[in-house]
């Protein structure tokens, strides 16, 4: 299990611990590409299970590469660096919805294309896509991106319990349409 960064201080900011992680933010702020190398590292998965949450897998990559862009040129306006994973995670979901927004035309045709049979590789996602977004994220951090629990809570700025509360309430509703998905 991985620990969290946020367990080992090692630095003061205003006299308070600054942990490892607000001090990693604080370096690629001030133009540490090094460093804003290691958050990509932290949180590429998480973006792009954001991302992947609303739009097709093809289209998730390139604005995962997007999202970066846009937190490395606006990281100085953060003001507070343990607001960190939130506001990287608010980009990638206004990201995705304005990515939807300039290819409704082209999202409203797949839409009527028939769905994925069960034997096509990501006719699951299909269905974990078709539910509410809490779900149908937290889903995608656990199911695709491979992220613990704990890590996805430590990531997202969810607690815990909402972290298994979303997680099995999910997990229950993809089993319902999965049964119905012959």
């Amino acid at each position: 299990m991985l620990r969290s960064a946020r367990a080992f201080p090692i630095a003061m900011q205003n006299g308070a611990p600054c942990t490892g992680e607000e001090a990693l933010v604080r370096r690629a702020a001030a133009g540490d590409r090094g460093a804003f190398g290691e958050l990509y590292e932290r949180y590429s998965r998480v973006v792009h299970g954001v991302i992947l949450a609303r739009l097709r897998p093809a289209d998730a990559e390139d604005l995962v590469q997007e999202v970066f862009m846009t937190a490395m040129r606006k990281l100085h306006t953060l003001a507070q660096p343990a607001a960190f994973p939130a506001w990287l995670i608010t980009i990638a979901r206004h990201h995705a919805i304005d990515y939807y927004r300039s290819n409704r035309r082209q999202s409203e045709l797949d839409e009527r294309m028939p769905d994925r049979p069960r034997n096509e590789p990501g006719w699951v996602l299909n269905i974990i896509q078709t539910l509410p977004e809490a779900y149908r994220e937290t889903l995608i951090l656990r199911l695709v991106e491979g992220l613990t629990g704990p890590e996805i809570a430590e990531r997202t700025g969810l607690t815990h319990g909402s972290v298994r509360v979303n997680l099995c309430r999910g997990m229950e509703m993809l089993r319902e349409k999965l049964g119905g998905a012959r």
